[in-house]
């Protein structure tokens, strides 16, 4: 829009009109003269208090012969919009002025601000915030001053098995969480994955551990799906301005992976526990056939003499080792059919998400190599990684094996089951290809046998 005005001597009170294409927020009245019909809430230069002050920023105009200045305004309707006032003095009382609605690119300006120092998944401020806050808040008037990290426990696991759908919901409630467990003047921030930190001005070491331990008991009694909120906390308390307050962000950090070593441990057996669970209520016949292949896999390491410990733990994994199917959908596990090739290729997946949801856990880390590696073959003709011979682990072979016989003798809606003679000959045949020839041996002349 642009607007040209004159002025006469006497002041704002005789503007009068002579060239106009009236903004929707300008009034001609019948004696020529123009008022607003709104009062500017808020401007980047100035804010006006009335609507003659408004106008009297005209008379501003002709004092010093320009203006710039963003201005948001309440109009009549009650909409709030930003104008851009852009005025030069043309002559004595003549002003030319430029109006441009921009409350558009204000929006879009504040919403780029906006994510700039916010985490966009949980609407917490984020680290590029946090690092500036805390640098601000470094003085003696804010002294003692906490920090307070905390940990989500499980995170990679629940997203490795149930999805990041699923992760994010932990890391929202965890939000809720936390700031129901933090009061007003808290600041509230989330590093990155599974990290969270409060600045706590103000704050000494024993309210700082309370508002820690309210949010790690609050978490207590919330669940996700099957699983429960677990969150590890640390932190420290900086009281003289000598102090370094990267010292003391270190030793909540610290303080927070000690907590960490034991909670996570036994949240994550739990959680594998549920992961297990999950997997057979999605599919029975996975649950009959991780039983067959766990007794199996017992017999064949009894045999090889393995000691008991190794003898119980070739079991669970065993027992575990189509964990990863828990990510598969439900309509391929169960699908009557034969696999086409799409889900095939998922299905096949199935090792490595093992292995990443048994890695993550102290527990069984040694067990989620034998998972990862239990569709290998022999020959280096298998999957994940085509390796071969002893390159395999002895329990991934075991495995192999056991899982290869229950596959054949069990009856699926697309095939009858194979006969125990003919699966012995399909093990025979495959030995030194597929299998390992040593313990495909030992499995048809002591396993089977005795069975």
């Amino acid at each position: 829009h642009k607007i040209l005005l004159q002025f006469s001597k006497s002041g704002m009170g005789s503007i009068s009109f002579r060239f106009m294409i009236f903004p929707p927020f300008f009034h001609k009245s019948e004696n020529g003269k123009i008022s607003s019909l709104f009062v500017p809430e808020r401007s980047e230069r100035n804010v006006y208090k009335s609507e003659n002050e408004s106008l009297m920023s005209f008379d501003k105009d002709l004092k010093t012969g320009f203006e710039d200045t963003a201005t948001q305004y309440t109009h009549k309707d009650g909409s709030k919009r930003w104008w851009l006032v852009k005025a030069v003095k043309l002559e004595e009382n003549r002003v030319l002025e430029f109006v441009k609605d921009i409350t558009d690119m204000k929006k879009t300006e504040e919403k780029l601000i906006y994510n700039g120092y916010h985490d966009h998944l949980t609407g917490l401020y984020n680290r590029r915030f946090f690092e500036e806050e805390l640098m601000r808040l470094d003085i003696e008037r804010n002294l003692p001053l906490s920090i307070i990290m905390l940990d989500i426990n499980g995170l990679k696991i629940i997203n490795d098995s149930f999805g990041h759908a699923m992760g994010d919901k932990l890391l929202k409630k965890s939000t809720e969480i936390i700031k129901k467990g933090c009061r007003a003047k808290d600041i509230v921030a989330r590093l990155g994955g599974d990290e969270f930190i409060i600045l706590s001005p103000g704050t000494n070491s024993d309210e700082a551990e309370q508002i820690a331990e309210t949010i790690r008991n609050m978490s207590k009694n919330e669940l996700i799906g099957d699983i429960q909120l677990s969150v590890s906390y640390g932190y420290d308390t900086k009281t003289v301005i000598e102090k370094k307050i990267n010292e003391v962000l270190a030793n909540a950090e610290n303080y927070m992976y000690r907590h960490k070593i034991y909670e996570r441990t036994s949240m994550l057996s739990k959680t594998i526990d549920i992961i297990m669970n999950t997997l057979f209520e999605k599919s029975n016949r996975e649950l009959m056939h991780s039983k067959r292949v766990s007794d199996i896999c017992e017999a064949i390491a009894l045999n090889l003499d393995f000691s008991t410990h190794h003898v119980n733990q070739i079991k669970i994994a065993g027992l575990l080792h189509d964990i990863g199917k828990i990510g598969i959908d439900e309509k391929i596990l169960n699908k009557a059919g034969k696999l086409d090739k799409d889900e095939r290729y998922d299905m096949e997946k199935h090792s490595e998400v093992g292995w990443r949801i048994l890695s993550s856990s102290n527990e069984f880390s040694e067990l989620a190599q034998y998972v990862l590696d239990h569709h290998e073959s022999w020959d280096g003709t298998g999957y994940p990684n085509g390796i071969k011979h002893e390159e395999i682990p002895i329990e991934a072979r075991i495995i192999s094996i056991a899982d290869s016989y229950d596959a054949m003798t069990s009856k699926r809606s697309y095939k009858e089951a194979m006969s125990k003679g003919k699966a012995i000959e399909e093990i025979k045949r495959c030995s030194g290809t597929q299998f390992d020839p040593e313990i495909a041996e030992v499995f048809i002349t002591k396993v089977l046998k005795e069975a």
